[in-house]
């Protein structure tokens, strides 16, 4: 599978978003906690850093929007796949206005842009996850079956499978690709159904890795020239079991990043970047 997906996880780009004051108060959560404004707009600088700085990709970075107050979580915006982007049209209606930021953004990189005008559809890129040969789309309060269904007739290439999305807000809140043909998954009952599912679905053969915590599931791997296999992961500090999982990956550059203030909206790692491989011919 390695020599297969040699590609996989190459980037050269990533769209990135400010975080509003009103994020505090007005970005949409599950559950009710108070949220550090700026512990959490330090935490996101220091991501946006390590993207830019320490990785080398060419950051596109949208203003923060005080009338969207989830809007620095750009991953729900767009599907990006090759040189193509799928526009989404999210289920909450408060954030419908940042996918028109997305397009713009990614229209200036010359990608193909498909935009979902279906109203009875809904897709949240959150519930998305590509594996590199294949899609698994979370059905969730935020997804639906149409919105899968146009991300299928967007990305003919490629499978695209259903799953339920149990207690979490997205598929990505319990899971996500640590690596080609490894998928790093929470360890609750409903974590496990899902990867049993996504597993029997599949004609592919993936590892998988598993994480006392599920929100820690949620990772950012990359394969970048100079630097390798990458993976952003959460800090021993917010979850030190599952971090002293991530110390058995040898071969990979292990970048910690603490999201202790945007957890408390739901947002993951997965959630503040929307990563781009960019072709020159593009």
């Amino acid at each position: 599978m390695a020599g297969l997906m040699a590609g996989f996880g190459h980037y050269t780009h990533a769209v990135v978003r400010g975080v509003p004051d009103s994020l505090a108060k007005g970005a949409l959560r599950m559950v009710h906690a108070e949220v550090d404004l700026a512990k959490a707009q330090k935490e996101h600088e220091a991501y946006v850093e390590v993207l830019g700085t320490r990785l080398g990709l060419e950051l596109i970075v949208l203003p923060a929007d005080e009338s969207l107050p989830d809007c620095v979580f750009v991953e729900d915006a767009a599907v990006v796949c090759g040189d193509t982007a799928l526009i989404t049209r999210m289920a909450a209606e408060s954030r419908r206005g940042e996918s028109e930021h997305m397009k713009a953004a990614l229209k200036d990189l010359n990608l193909n842009i498909v935009e979902m005008t279906d109203e009875t559809a809904t897709l949240d890129g959150g519930d998305v996850l590509f594996t590199g040969r294949e899609f698994f789309v979370g059905l969730s309060k935020r997804t639906n079956q149409r919105g899968a269904e146009i991300l299928a007739d967007t990305f003919k290439d490629y499978a695209v499978s259903t799953v339920p999305v149990v207690g979490g807000l997205h598929l990505k809140s319990i899971c996500s690709m640590g690596g080609p043909g490894l998928i790093v998954i929470g360890s609750s009952e409903p974590a496990q159904k899902t990867i049993k599912i996504m597993q029997q679905m599949s004609d592919h053969r993936y590892d998988k890795l598993t994480v006392p915590d599920d929100f820690a599931a949620n990772c950012v791997y990359m394969n970048l020239p100079n630097k390798g296999p990458v993976l952003l992961h959460a800090t021993a500090e917010q979850y030190p079991e599952s971090a002293k999982v991530f110390e058995k990956f040898k071969d990979h550059m292990l970048i910690p990043v603490c999201n202790k203030e945007k957890v408390k909206v739901d947002g993951a790692l997965t959630c503040c970047s929307v990563l781009i491989n960019k072709k020159a011919n593009i």
